[in-house]
């Protein structure tokens, strides 16, 4: 069927295509010994970067579905993100939505994690055009202002980081980061470093590095607020 379709598929296992997966508390699941599916899709069909979107491809073409057709609604309050000028010299544009009243599993969501990771390495030409930061909404209190800061003026615990620490600790730690060291150059030189906050001055995240451990989003998550910046509209 992937093949009638246009796409190619190989069999492996977990090891061998570096495939990582979260359980439902955080931690590290073995996948040395499941068997993993790898298929590889056009480079503008970015709906079909996660099994969601196959499985709803597949099922238009065999005729069992219709195209789904998302809109967005207006919620009662709209949220409010000001943004600060100073954002202008380094990454100037945010996009931002809500997804409200959602029900995470596992499988979910780390397909969710796993979405957000393929699009950054893909359209997002690896963070460096645009990067998008996933927060849980009930522990964000609005209204949100994304400003531009020194980096030693920054303090937060990051994710997966035991203490706070201000930019400049933070970035001596990522450095030893297999995954985050190599988006670093994005922003390590310049003199002010993108940050959100909330109205209690609560950092949401630093982009396009790494979020706030204050507002991260798991499988119990209703509300996600989506936060996207970059250098182009």
């Amino acid at each position: 069927m992937c093949f009638e379709y246009g796409l190619e598929m190989e069999v492996g296992n977990g090891v061998e295509m570096a495939m990582q997966r979260l359980d439902a508390n955080g931690g590290n699941v073995d996948m040395s010994k499941t068997t993993v599916y790898k298929i590889e899709v056009p480079a503008n069909r970015y709906d079909l970067l996660c099994l969601e979107g196959i499985a709803t491809a597949l099922r238009c073409y065999l005729s069992n579905d219709k195209l789904p057709r998302y809109v967005t609604s207006k919620p009662a309050k709209m949220e409010r993100i000001t943004v600060k000028p100073e954002t202008k010299e380094i990454r100037e544009y945010v996009v931002s939505c809500i997804l409200r009243n959602i029900s995470f599993d596992v499988q979910s969501y780390n397909s969710f994690i796993d979405l957000q990771d393929k699009l950054h390495q893909n359209i997002c030409r690896r963070r460096t055009i645009a990067s998008m930061g996933t927060h849980d909404y009930d522990h964000v209190q609005g209204p949100i202002t994304y400003e531009a800061l020194p980096p030693k003026d920054i303090v937060f615990r990051a994710l997966k980081q035991t203490k706070e620490m201000n930019c400049e600790q933070l970035f001596e730690v990522l450095k030893k980061d297999q995954m985050l060291k190599k988006y670093l150059h994005i922003i390590e030189e310049k003199p002010l470093f993108p940050v959100f906050y909330d109205s209690k001055r609560t950092v949401l995240s630093l982009p396009p590095i790494i979020n706030s451990d204050a507002t991260k989003i798991s499988v119990n998550t209703k509300n996600v607020l989506v936060e996207v910046t970059g250098t182009d509209l």
